[in-house]
């Protein structure tokens, strides 16, 4: 009796775990719902061919977005071109190579508070130290080098899971027919754990995107009609493009739409570079199974 008595608490105490889980998990997905339906309402009147195409013009309560688009677009690519190696060099370090001990501990650690800093203090470190001491000034290039370094501790932990995820029996098997460390890695451990790592690409290209502060102080342009022509030239961006409207225009109501149209604009961007990563992601993990 006594036995039935237990087995059946625990059998209420997962119940009640898994009904908390299932509300938890109903409650973020009805926020998401919520906000994007928030955007839509708001925002899909002022999308046109016009809005997509053409720069801001009346100081900004008339034209387009154009010229966000593609700042956005140049410093998402750019960060993730900066952070991608360098995050992905730095996991195979820290699992393939380095012995274990205090110092890799020390790390990893440091690695998850650089995750937890605040973005406006990358934002600082950029205008200190690329726009000012390395002389690049406000542009593309520092940017995008501020946002990589931004996403490195994602990119770093994602991929550093990724690889500790594969078996360590496909090391030692490679290993035990001759095959060298280095070859090792590359041609077995690394595109097992492409998945894995392309999934923190994911989410780094997500923060990379939405992030306001340290594009403010490195990259982004109040304003300019002009597209980039290089890696040193300003940029608009649709974070602060947004920021602008909604703190510092002189006409915030009039550009209500327009701010609610950017922000759907910049969703789209976003889940449209997630898209591709998802893809390519898919893509590897069927030719795998093959």
């Amino acid at each position: 009796m006594n036995e039935q008595s237990l087995m059946k608490r625990r059998y209420l105490k997962q119940r009640a775990f898994f009904l908390i889980v299932r509300l938890s998990a109903l409650v973020i997905t009805l926020a998401l719902v919520g906000i994007l339906f928030f955007l839509f309402y708001n925002g899909l009147g002022a999308i046109s061919w016009d809005f997509l195409t053409l720069p801001p013009t009346d100081s900004m309560t008339k034209g387009g977005i154009m010229p966000a688009i593609v700042g956005t677009f140049y410093l998402t690519i750019g960060a993730i071109i900066v952070a991608l190696p360098l995050g992905v060099a730095s996991a195979i370090y820290l699992t393939e190579y380095a012995k274990q001990g205090k110092l890799i501990r020390v790390i990893r650690v440091a690695v998850n508070c650089l995750a937890g800093v605040p973005s406006v203090v990358f934002g600082l470190f950029g205008l200190g130290f690329f726009v000012v001491f390395l002389r690049f000034g406000s542009s593309i290039l520092s940017g995008a080098l501020t946002l990589g370094i931004l996403i490195l501790p994602t990119i770093i932990g994602a991929s550093e899971e990724a690889l500790k995820a594969v078996p360590q029996t496909f090391r030692e098997a490679s290993l035990a027919l001759g095959v060298s460390k280095w070859a090792t890695i590359s041609r077995i451990v690394i595109p097992s754990a492409v998945p894995g790592i392309l999934t923190g690409s994911i989410l780094g290209i997500g923060r990379a995107a939405g992030e306001t502060a340290p594009i403010m102080f490195t990259a982004a342009a109040f304003f300019t009609a002009v597209l980039p022509k290089s890696v040193f030239n300003e940029v608009m961006a649709l974070p602060y493009h947004i920021y602008v409207l909604a703190t510092a225009g002189t006409h915030i109501e009039q550009t209500r739409p327009i701010q609610y149209g950017t922000a759907l604009v910049l969703i789209a961007l976003v889940l449209g570079i997630d898209l591709v990563a998802i893809v390519i992601r898919s893509v590897i993990r069927r030719k795998k199974r093959w």
